[in-house]
This record gives structure tokens, C-alpha cells and sequence, in this order.
């Protein structure tokens, strides 16, 4: 990243100011920068997706698992889980990465068929190795921004008190948190639908399909250059696939 003078550091950690005192950016009213957000490729997941639903869980360590279910579930327990997953019910969204590995997920579930005027519950992971890109608070805007068009009223978490990343995601986005012992519960009531939300959601999803497509045709691609070079360099398609194992750690 370029360093442009404005970025550059202050000599003696004072701001240039006027004659008066007052600090030169105020007097001359210039408008705050913010710097836009990255796009994260959200997507809905499906039936199909339920294999690597499994794997992304079972990798996490055990007080990730401690944390995501409120006890350290087993890979007995999380597969059990995973089966029971209604995809008909609720909605499940990830993220995946360039190799196509499931590094975050998001699980909405609806506390009835019927989404019109109902609850939902927001459950989310993300591996150990990619936090701290914001993928948790990405999820649950996704979340929220789908359980309002689908007509819920309000969508809380429900996570052990000690959970505060869960926790700090939740209030930053407006939720009230009650805290009952080790629990806490954070509730958050949604607004209506609005054409910009729905067409929002519709483009995000679009983009996230896209994305994924994307990545499995390089995927493929990868592949059969690896099986053509396997057959004039023997052992070079090995050192590349440790060389990948190597980069996702």
C-alpha cells in the first residue's frame, strides 16, 4: 500500500492548525474519509454444501466448538447436527475461500415455517486462521438483511456470556444483550422490508454465485494442469498440492 502525504505521519504527533488554534481540517469543514468495504462473496448454501458444512465444523478447535455450540461438541455431535440441518427451514451462508474451503458460516434458524412475523436465531464460525477480517459481523448483516425480507420481526443470539466477540457483533449492529449467569442473550427487533433491502440482498446473492463459479472453474482448471504436469514432471503435482496445504495454515 501507497503512502500518500495525507497518510503520512504527523512529526511530533500534533495537527497543523490556524493562527487561532483551531485545527485546520475543521475550519476548512472537510468531510470525513472512509475507506469503502471489501466485497465478501456471501452465498446461500444448500443440500449440497452439507458435506463441507461438516468438514468447516470439525475443524474447529475444541474452544471454538465450546463456544459455537455452548458445549465441546464432539465430531459425533457436530455430524449429528450437520444431518439435521433444515434447509428448507432456515438459511445457511458461508464464505469460501480461493481453494473452495468453507472458512466461515452462518446458520439462521426460524423459530417456525412460516418466516411472516417470526424469530430467528443466528449462529456463526469462522476457522482460526481468518479471523479478524470482520467475517463474523459480514455474516450477520447477511443474516439480518435476509431474515427482514423475509418478514421476521426479530432475530436474536443466544451464547455464553463469555463469548465477546459474539457478543460485540451483536451490539454494534443495535441488539439489546440481557446477561442471565454464563448466558447471554442479545435481541435485536428488524425493520420492514424496504425495495433497496431486497434488491440489495438479490445482487449480493448473485455476485456471491458468480464468485463461487468462479472459483471452481480455476479449481478445475488447477487440477488438470497439475494431472498434465504429472505426466511430463512426475512428483510435481505432489509438491504443489503440499506447497497449497503449506499456504492455508
Amino acid at each position: 500500500m501507497f503512502m500518500t502525504n495525507k497518510d503520512a505521519p504527523i512529526v511530533g504527533g500534533t495537527k497543523p492548525t490556524l493562527a487561532d488554534g483551531k485545527d485546520r481540517a475543521s475550519a476548512l469543514s472537510l468531510p470525513a474519509v472512509r475507506k469503502p468495504d471489501l466485497m465478501v462473496p456471501i452465498r446461500s448454501l444448500g443440500v449440497n454444501h452439507r458435506s463441507r458444512i461438516g468438514q468447516h465444523l470439525k475443524a474447529l478447535n475444541a474452544h471454538d466448538r465450546y463456544f459455537r455450540f455452548g458445549f465441546p461438541a464432539n465430531d459425533e455431535q457436530i455430524q449429528h447436527y450437520v444431518d439435521h440441518l433444515n434447509f428448507d427451514r432456515d438459511e445457511i451462508f458461508g464464505i469460501y475461500n480461493r481453494h473452495l474451503q468453507l472458512i466461515a458460516m452462518a446458520h439462521l434458524a426460524y423459530s417456525n415455517s412460516v418466516h411472516k412475523d417470526a424469530s430467528a436465531e443466528f449462529g456463526v464460525s469462522v476457522l482460526e486462521h481468518v479471523r479478524g477480517r470482520g467475517y463474523g459481523a459480514r455474516l450477520f448483516d447477511r443474516a439480518m438483511m435476509h431474515a427482514r425480507n423475509e418478514g421476521v420481526r426479530s432475530m436474536y443470539v443466544h451464547v455464553l456470556s463469555e463469548n465477546a466477540a459474539m457478543l460485540k457483533i451483536a451490539r454494534n449492529a443495535g441488539a439489546k444483550v440481557e446477561r442471565d449467569g454464563s448466558e447471554s442473550e442479545g435481541r435485536l427487533i428488524l425493520p420492514p422490508a424496504t425495495l433497496d433491502s431486497r434488491v440489495s440482498e438479490l445482487v449480493e446473492e448473485q455476485m456471491a454465485q458468480a464468485n463461487y463459479q468462479i472459483k471452481a472453474q480455476a479449481k478445475f482448471i488447477r487440477k488438470t494442469i497439475d494431472a498434465i504436469r504429472s505426466v511430463w514432471q512426475p512428483g510435481m503435482a505432489d509438491r504443489r498440492s503440499r506447497a497449497r496445504d503449506q499456504a492455508k495454515t
